[in-house]
C-alpha cells in the first residue's frame, strides 16, 4: 500500500491571510496598550506597548527576516501617536522587530524564548531610541535624562517579557501553533 502525502499549508510568515490579520490586530491592541500607557509615566517618558504586540506577533507568525521589518517600520509609524521625539521609532522599532525576529530563530528551550527574545529585543528597540534621541536631540545628552531614558527601557521590556510570555501559550494554542 502506498502511503498518503498530504500537503500541509504553510503556517508561518506574513503570507498566510490569518498571520496577516493576527499581526493587524496586535497592531491595534498595541496602539490601544500605547495610548493608555500615558498613564504610567516616568518624567515626560513612558513605556511603548507597541513593542510587546509586535514581538508576539513576530513570536507566534514567524515572519522572514523582510517581513519582520516591515512589522517594525509599521509600528514605528504607529508610535508617532503621541510622541515629541518624531521619527526615531522608525529606526528604533524596525531594529527590535528585526531583532526579534533573529532571536526567535535561536534554539533555547520552549519556555525560555519568549522571555529571552521579548527582553533583549526590547531593549534593543529602547537603547537605540535612546541613542537616536542622544544624537538628534540631546547632544550631548544630560545624565539625567539618560538615566531616565534607560530606567524606562528596562522596566519596558520587563513588562513586555512578562506579557508576551504570558499570552503567547494561549494565542498559539488558539491558533493551533504548539511547536513553539
Amino acid at each position: 500500500m502506498e502511503k498518503r502525502n498530504v500537503a500541509v499549508e504553510e503556517k508561518r510568515g506574513l503570507k498566510n491571510t490569518k498571520n496577516l490579520i493576527l499581526v493587524g490586530v496586535m497592531m491595534a491592541v498595541g496602539v490601544v496598550l500605547r495610548l493608555f500607557a500615558g498613564v504610567i509615566a516616568l518624567g515626560n517618558m513612558h513605556p511603548n506597548f507597541l513593542i510587546a504586540t509586535y514581538c508576539l506577533s513576530i513570536f507566534v507568525v514567524r515572519p522572514n527576516l523582510k517581513e519582520a521589518a516591515i512589522i517594525g517600520f509599521i509600528s514605528g509609524a504607529i508610535s508617532q501617536i503621541g510622541t515629541s521625539m518624531a521619527w526615531l521609532g522608525l529606526g528604533s522599532e524596525t531594529l527590535g522587530a528585526v531583532a526579534m525576529c533573529l532571536l526567535v530563530a535561536i534554539p533555547m528551550p520552549k519556555l525560555v524564548k519568549p522571555v529571552v527574545c521579548t527582553f533583549l529585543a526590547t531593549c534593543i528597540s529602547g537603547f537605540a531610541f535612546v541613542g537616536l534621541a542622544a544624537i538628534t536631540y540631546a547632544n550631548p545628552m544630560p545624565a539625567a535624562q539618560f538615566v531616565s531614558m534607560s530606567i524606562v527601557t528596562l522596566v519596558t521590556a520587563v513588562l513586555n517579557m512578562v506579557i508576551v510570555t504570558v499570552l503567547a501559550i494561549p494565542v498559539n494554542k488558539v491558533l493551533g501553533l504548539d511547536e513553539n
